[in-house]
């Protein structure tokens, strides 16, 4: 299996609910490293997973829909706790929106999976792993 990582970042502000959040339950920033790894089993026409430029650019573009947001106040999480986990997964699920509408090229289509990873700090990270 081939794969190639684009990397960006991202500053929230969000709060949960539960217990089991303690302090975190108060509205409380967050900066995320977000790595996005595309997979392919066979290099495409041109002899690359999938073109860097463009992965950058969809990454940016998905992050900025989140970058400096409370998302305590987006429709799209109301009622959700915004765990690192399950920001990894809005990501990598508008990531695979975007590869199926082509936003990535033409070869981007015989990409076999994806998997966003959000670093937290540099001893903790979450990650979702999905197919295409």
């Amino acid at each position: 299996m081939y794969s190639i990582t684009v990397r960006d970042h991202i500053m929230i502000a969000h709060s949960f609910h539960g217990e089991v959040f303690g302090p975190a339950q108060r509205l409380h920033g967050a900066t995320f490293v977000v790595d996005a790894t595309f997979r392919r089993v066979e290099l495409d026409a041109d002899n690359i997973v999938v073109d860097i430029g463009l992965a950058s650019g969809q990454l940016a573009e998905v992050l900025g829909e989140l970058n400096y947001r409370n998302l305590d106040e987006e429709p799209a999480f109301a009622g959700v706790n915004t765990s690192t986990e399950a920001l990894a997964r809005v990501i990598a699920d508008r990531l695979a929106d975007r590869v199926h509408s082509g936003a990535l090229g033409e070869g981007a289509r015989g990409l076999a999976g994806l998997t966003v990873t959000l670093h937290e700090s540099h001893i903790a990270w979450a990650s979702y792993e999905r197919t295409l």
